[in-house]
């Protein structure tokens, strides 16, 4: 999953009237067990968009400002980059840039980060469609979707209220969204079911042998339960 930024200048047409930029998406794992979750397509991932040589994301706190934040690419503290993704190019130059990403702050405060419906990947999706008309890749917030589609599962704490409160203002988290690893791990117990019908009815041959072939003792005690019966 994910790719190599193609073209990192600023690139004019033929007539000079209209000069680009590209915009990428800088993936990062929060846990190592994404290693393994990316088998079946999904993972804890923070991302974050690189455009005009700065990285843009969001992050949680308790106070009603904003939560997004700008680092140098590749490099967000308390996370293990994984990889970058060319999204597209824009036409908004360093300044015009600037003035927008101020305003679209104003609509992300760390108070309403919520792991569900509003975390730093619903963030970068925003951003990114602003930017360039398209969204990130699916895979990046995968889990979050599936969280709000079984949000009877979830932890009361994580829960959305309805369709159309789902920034909750009473589901803070404290920290950046590094800080909600936990609570995802315990969504991923809450599907143990159908992790096991998929492993077992679902899962081509190919990827059990290469998970046999694996050497780590936690995979090995996962297929031995997941076989019996």
């Amino acid at each position: 999953m994910g790719g190599a930024v193609s073209g990192s200048a600023a690139v004019g047409d033929a007539a000079g009237a209209t000069t680009t930029y590209p915009v990428a998406l800088n993936v990062y794992d929060l846990t190592p067990i994404n290693n393994y979750l990316h088998w079946c397509g999904l993972g804890i991932f923070h991302s974050a968009v690189e455009v005009h040589g700065s990285e843009y994301s969001f992050g949680a706190h308790d106070y009603p400002s904003s939560g997004v934040f700008e680092v140098e690419p590749k490099n967000c503290p308390g996370f293990i980059y994984r990889c970058t993704v060319f999204i597209g190019r824009t036409s908004m130059s360093p300044m015009e840039f600037r003035e927008f990403i101020q305003r679209m702050a104003s609509e992300y405060h760390g108070d309403t980060y919520h792991l569900i419906s509003k975390n730093c990947n619903h963030f970068t999706d925003d951003l990114s469609t602003r930017l360039t008309a398209k969204p990130i890749p699916g895979w990046v917030n995968r889990l979050a979707r599936l969280g709000a589609f079984c949000n009877c599962l979830l932890p009361e704490s994580m829960r959305l209220e309805s369709t159309e409160t789902k920034n909750l203002a009473d589901c803070r988290f404290s920290g950046t969204c590094r800080c909600s690893v936990f609570l995802l791990l315990q969504l991923i117990v809450c599907h143990a079911a159908i992790w096991h019908v998929y492993m077992l009815y679902c899962c081509p041959f190919w990827c059990l042998y290469i998970l046999m072939s694996s050497n780590d003792t936690h995979i090995h005690v996962l297929l031995v339960s997941l076989t019996s019966r």
